[in-house]
């Protein structure tokens, strides 16, 4: 595993730094690096978050000079410096390009910056990483229904097209933005263990169990402002994701009575995102509301998949969890990997790679699988 991490991920990766500042936008599935390419938040804090955290675990001075580098470039570009709060996207020489602040690129600087502060230290990510967790609070909670709106304008006035990419609708909240709130703000109270953070934290732990999660065990995906739920699909790699985090938020607040509820709440989503599992191993996508099957194989379906039946079989005694993950690890092995550096966007149901995405890009990044390493190796396995 930390072969592929260094060899196969973040050696890739490293080709991509652009020597200017930055990462290169863009990348085909050929192989061709679109160096003009617009820039994402997404993928910078993600970066930011992957070297820093592989940095520190695997005590790489080179790695974490890219995470304080990539922090550096963040700072400077993606914060806006009239209103706060991060841009969406910036173009190839750092100009703010998409100025619209999305819940779910607030959550991602948070927690590539809480990150960085970890691993190296920087106060400057420290601060950054405060500040957004005060406009998240002040600008996108709702105080009257509970959660946080999705996307606001450049001065957080409200803003009518609120949707996240183009496989999303345009919904007042989603699962997506808070799971990776959730994360960040677990992330940051690792590093910042502040009072008011830990209530929001475990507001947000009881909203993602009783207002997200559905009675079928399924995480919901799209809500009106009231919490209303809107149609979607069964998100299996979501809700095999959100079984560890919840229970890691669950973890870092330290509070038993909420572990023991969770508890509960990360096994049946355990069980719901597995529902979802192949006979060879592997996830697949998504159940849609038709009731078709999407059977293509996501490549952070299958890193989240390693991840959250490693924790079934770690912390909850889910004695089959560790041969699951070792399936699905398999599958990504033989399958995903690229010879070349860096996974496949996905594999389709007739077993060819899907060349139509790219290979890096606004949402092709180095976390769900640095990630999947790096759990198999703190989890001493």
């Amino acid at each position: 595993m930390r072969r592929i991490l260094e060899e196969n991920i973040l050696r890739y990766w490293l080709t991509l730094e652009d020597p200017n500042g930055g990462f290169y936008g863009e990348v085909l599935s050929d192989g061709t690096v679109l160096t003009d390419a617009p820039r994402g938040e997404i993928l910078h804090a993600r970066i930011v978050w992957a070297f820093a955290a592989a940095g520190a675990t695997l005590h790489s001075e080179e790695y974490l000079g890219v995470a304080s580098r990539t922090g550096k470039y963040f700072l400077d570009h993606f914060i806006d410096p009239d209103w706060g709060g991060v841009f969406w996207s910036v173009d190839a020489d750092g100009r703010p390009l998409e100025t619209k602040k999305q819940l779910y690129a607030q959550g991602f600087a948070i927690y590539g910056l809480s990150e960085l502060y970890r691993a190296t230290g920087n106060n400057a990510a420290l601060e950054a990483a405060k500040t957004l967790f005060g406009i998240i609070e002040r600008h996108f909670a709702d105080h009257s229904n509970g959660g946080y709106v999705e996307a606001l304008s450049r001065d957080f006035s409200p803003l009518e097209d609120m949707s996240l990419s183009a496989h999303d609708i345009n919904a007042d909240k989603t699962m997506n933005s808070h799971l990776h709130i959730l994360e960040a703000y677990t992330n940051l109270y690792s590093v910042w263990p502040d009072p008011s953070l830990l209530e929001a934290l475990k507001d947000l732990i009881v909203i993602l169990g009783t207002r997200i999660l559905g009675p079928d065990g399924h995480l919901q995906l799209y809500f009106h402002r009231n919490w209303s739920v809107l149609p979607g699909a069964v998100s299996y790699g979501h809700d095999i994701e959100t079984s560890w985090l919840l229970f890691e938020a669950a973890l870092a607040t330290r509070d038993p009575r909420l572990i023991s509820r969770v508890r509960e709440w990360a096994l049946a989503l355990g069980a719901a995102g597995n529902e979802g599992l192949l006979p060879d191993g592997s996830m697949r996508y998504e159940l849609l509301p038709d009731g078709t099957r999407d059977d293509s194989r996501q490549w952070w379906v299958q890193a989240e998949t390693v991840v959250g039946n490693l924790w079934l079989w770690k912390f909850h005694g889910d004695e089959d969890g560790l041969g699951r993950a070792e399936a699905c690890w398999a599958y990504i092995r033989d399958n995903l990997i690229r010879p070349e550096g860096e996974w496949h966007w996905a594999i389709l149901p007739d077993g060819k790679p899907d060349l139509s995405q790219p290979v890096a890009g606004f949402w092709k990044c180095p976390y769900h699988n640095t990630r999947m390493c790096l759990q198999v190796i703190s989890l001493g396995l």
